[in-house]
């Protein structure tokens, strides 16, 4: 994010560990090629992992990543492969530390990223601190950041007994994403929206993450999150708080951070009667998975804000696997006029915004216009802008550059992190079994219950569909 400028000195050297990973072969390699092509990776970049590997085989390793991930850009995979290392080594061993601190060399400002599972934090940050390459130190953490509120908060001490809060960047790929920061744009910079962004105005908002798509193959990791865990803790609840804050006083992360949490603050936190949780039938067939497993793949929540913006205004969170199509998407339904002049019924959702976040990136506003003829009668339109623009940077390039900036605004602090789980802590902890649905469908039918009054879920269409 380009944010206002702030003194923080630049990282000069990139220290990724679990190099040779998942993570590293989908996302970082990219993200790293894309940075040397623009020309902002000017720092070394160490990659740390268990396998014996030769330089040259790391290398390859990287090619092969962008090869499959965005294409091979010749030169400036030529300067990114100058800036690989390779280091070996178990991470409960000292000795890879002090291998470490030589490959650092002069390297003053470190910065770590630990493309790791959880479980390993405390072994390599401790690694770190005993090898004294934390000094003046960045560490960047992948989600999910704890299980439950009583983890994160365990997780916040194991970073901060090494690392202060100022030094430790959360990355959510989500708010990286160019669809995200178009929300956030849209909101702030149009004067229009704010006289009517309140509950004088605003009926309901939904927000829906749906994926047409099971777990494809990860079975044994989707059994340790569930829908909520995965995604609505961290991406959905973060889009809700771009949609509901107030205007942070500045464009500093200390201001965007400030009004995260009072939004979430203000929210209350989730009761049994408003979440329903849903389980695809067949996913107890897929590899990995318990045969009665009670991990959620759909969830629909209501939730509530205590503020004088929001009060009354319900926010309706819904995402899934295997549901009708892949598409994230906000809709904020305006409330019907207060007297109806015309013959018509007062349709629910005909004045409206609608937020494509992906696949495609839209904005719409719905609006009832007269159809030719003697009658006034009319029907609902949208106006839509579609940005023809090249996407721009990548989530994880824009990320990894904020980091080795030291900018934090699309990280995540502890507290909002904190705040978070405290809303959906009970639900996760003790909930009911999920109901079943069928591929293909929106989940069980009793989600839809879950809507208030006269009103009802907005689902998505494809993309190619005239919404």
């Amino acid at each position: 994010m380009e944010a206002a400028t702030v003194n923080v000195p630049r990282s000069d050297a990139l220290v990724f560990f679990g190099a040779t990973g998942d993570l590293a072969y989908k996302q970082i390699f990219p993200a790293l090629q894309a940075m040397a092509k623009s020309g902002e990776l000017d720092v070394p970049v160490i990659g740390v992992a268990r396998p014996e590997w030769t330089l040259e085989q790391f290398r390859e390793r990287a090619r092969s990543s962008v090869s499959e991930h965005g294409g091979l850009d010749v030169r400036a995979f030529e300067t990114l492969s100058a800036r690989l290392q390779y280091l070996s080594g178990d991470y409960n061993d000292p000795a890879l530390y002090g291998k470490l601190k030589l490959a650092l060399g002069a390297s003053a400002r470190p910065l770590h990223y630990l493309a790791i599972p959880p479980s390993m934090f405390g072994v390599v940050i401790a690694g770190l601190h005993a090898a004294g390459c934390d000094a003046r130190a960045r560490v960047v953490v992948e989600k999910p950041f704890g299980r439950s509120l009583a983890s994160a908060r365990e997780l916040d001490a194991t970073l901060h007994a090494v690392f202060p809060e100022s030094a430790v960047f959360r990355i959510d790929h989500f708010l990286g994403k160019e669809a995200v920061q178009n929300l956030l744009y849209f909101r702030f910079a149009n004067a229009f929206l704010e006289p009517i962004w309140n509950r004088n105005y605003i009926d309901s908002v939904q927000i829906t993450m749906a994926e047409d798509f099971g777990v494809q193959g990860r079975g044994a990791f989707y059994e340790e999150v569930g829908a909520i865990r995965d995604v609505v803790q961290n991406h959905l609840l973060q889009v809700l708080a771009l949609l509901a804050m107030d205007a942070p006083v500045g464009r500093d992360a200390e201001s965007m951070h400030a009004e995260k949490l009072r939004l979430l603050r203000s929210m209350r936190p989730l009761r049994p009667e408003d979440v329903v949780r849903g389980q695809f039938v067949g996913y107890r067939d897929e590899p990995g998975v318990a045969k009665d497993s009670n991990v959620e793949t759909f969830a629909a929540l209501h939730f509530r804000i205590d503020n004088w913006r929001w009060a009354g205004v319900p926010f309706y969170v819904r995402t899934g696997k295997n549901l009708a199509i892949t598409s994230t998407e906000v809709l904020v339904d305006l409330k019907p006029t207060p007297v109806s002049i015309f013959d018509e019924p007062r349709d629910a959702h005909s004045n409206y915004f609608r937020f494509r976040l992906s696949p495609e990136v839209a904005i719409s506003a719905g609006a009832r216009v007269k159809t030719p003829g003697e009658d006034m009668r009319g029907e609902v339109v949208e106006l839509v802008v579609r940005s023809g623009r090249p996407r721009g940077k990548s989530a994880y390039e824009r990320l990894l550059g904020d980091a080795l900036r030291g900018d934090t605004s699309l990280f995540t602090r502890d507290d909002c992190v904190e705040a978070a789980w405290a809303l959906v802590d009970a639900v996760v902890r003790d909930a009911p079994p999920p109901l079943p649905y069928a591929p293909g469908s929106w989940g069980p039918e009793a989600s839809r219950a879950l809507i208030e009054g006269e009103q009802h879920w907005h689902d998505p269409v494809s993309e190619k569909t005239p919404c």
